[in-house]
């Protein structure tokens, strides 16, 4: 009968066990993910509520009437509670003054320019209506507002807008939602009417 020393065996095995143990494969890190973001279906409805102007509206957003100091009387949030999402829409009666309104609105969009990666213009023109304007889709990690929009029918009616989110502008991660939310405010702009 062999018999063989303990001290034999362990020196055996202990480097037979080191060696499977360090066989396993390196722990890889997971890359980060974002949540999946449920887009719903596009459905609209009219807003005609004895404004200066009405428009189609998501079937999955909210109107509310602007209630703070300085308000207008017609102006308007088109909120999307699913996406913690509000478009402001600001309305003001051209009397001689449409310049003024131009000049607003530029500067309005001139705050996210120190942001902005780039910005790219839509023209407006629906003759029919008589509406004509430009949509600015604003790129950048982290501006504000990467949507905005004004029409006008350049004698009477003068209508501006932008969308903005009830959160910390973090664009890249926003990007679904931002783009389903331009098909809308085209929708807005595409079906708007004066009163």
């Amino acid at each position: 009968m062999l018999i063989i020393p303990k001290r034999r065996i362990l020196f055996f095995f202990l480097p037979v066990i080191f060696i499977l143990a360090s066989c396993r494969p390196a722990p890889v890190p997971k890359p980060q993910a974002f949540f999946r973001i449920d887009l719903p279906e596009k459905e609209y409805r009219r807003f005609d509520q004895g404004f200066p102007y009405s428009f189609e509206y998501p079937v999955y957003a909210n109107i509310s009437k602007v209630s703070y100091a300085s308000a207008e009387p017609w102006w308007i949030n088109v909120e999307v509670p699913q996406f913690k999402a509000s478009i402001h829409i600001s309305y003001k009666e051209i009397n001689n003054n449409l310049a003024e309104y131009l000049n607003d609105t530029h500067q309005l969009l001139s705050k996210q320019f120190t942001k902005a990666a780039g910005i790219r213009e839509d023209m407006i023109l629906n003759e029919n209506e008589n509406v004509y304007g430009v949509i600015y889709h604003i790129r950048g990690p982290g501006v504000a507002s990467a949507s905005q929009f004004f029409v006008t029918d350049s004698l009477n009616h003068f209508l501006r807008g932008a969308l903005y989110f009830n959160a910390i502008p973090n664009n890249d991660s926003l990007a679904p939602v931002i783009e389903f939310l331009k098909e809308d405010i085209l929708h807005l702009v595409e079906t708007l009417r004066w009163n």
